[in-house]
């Protein structure tokens, strides 16, 4: 799925995504704990791709982080730019971030690679990989599967992961995996896992 798609879809329920996610508190714990945990001791700026309303950008940057948040939607960015004036935020894609060359300390992508095409992931985690300084970084949160597959999620298409098949791209693209976290779905929440890794 191409960013204009994607960005579009968003922008139609952006007044209602941000009531209903745009805060720390709908975020689980244990989720907080694993960003603080590995992104907490990233050296240099931190860039969050995909932001969406900010929060996550805000919560990074009340650890004492360096923090950047950026996302296709410019309503997400108008509504984070209102709540947390002292962050910056951009309006980008994470297909072309506009970095310099190992620039970056840390990424987080959470939730944001869903929406991608299988296909298209290398390349963009070989972005991801550009902007990082070695040693640098990258928590990704996703959406669980026994299969790599799409499904109908509530916004556009979606991909559920395997675990060890996102882990192996990523390591074709240059990271080694520190740390997994997994989390069985309920009748509220399909199965969700995270990713931290560094980038070599």
């Amino acid at each position: 799925m191409v960013d204009a798609d994607i960005r579009r879809s968003y922008t139609e329920i952006a007044d209602t995504y941000i009531d209903m996610f745009g805060a720390v508190e709908h975020v689980d714990p244990e989720d907080l704990q694993f960003l603080r945990r590995h992104l907490g001791r990233s050296d240099g700026t931190i860039l969050d791709v995909g932001c969406g309303p900010g929060h996550l950008t805000a919560y990074l940057t009340e650890l004492g982080l360096t923090t950047r948040g950026v996302d296709l939607v410019p309503a997400f960015i108008d509504s984070a730019r209102s709540q947390w004036p002292g962050v910056e935020f951009a309006v980008g894609s994470m297909r072309a971030l506009d970095v310099p060359d190992g620039s970056l300390g840390g990424i987080l992508a959470w939730y944001s690679l869903i929406h991608c095409e299988p296909t298209a992931l290398a390349a963009v985690l070989a972005e991801f990989r550009r902007a990082m300084k070695q040693g640098g970084i990258l928590v990704v949160g996703f959406f669980d599967g026994d299969e790599l597959e799409p499904f109908d999620h509530k916004v556009t298409t979606a991909h559920r992961w395997p675990v060890d098949q996102l882990s192996r791209l990523l390591s074709a693209a240059g990271f080694v995996e520190t740390e997994r976290m997994r989390r069985a779905g309920t009748d509220r929440a399909r199965p969700h896992a995270a990713l931290a890794v560094y980038a070599k």
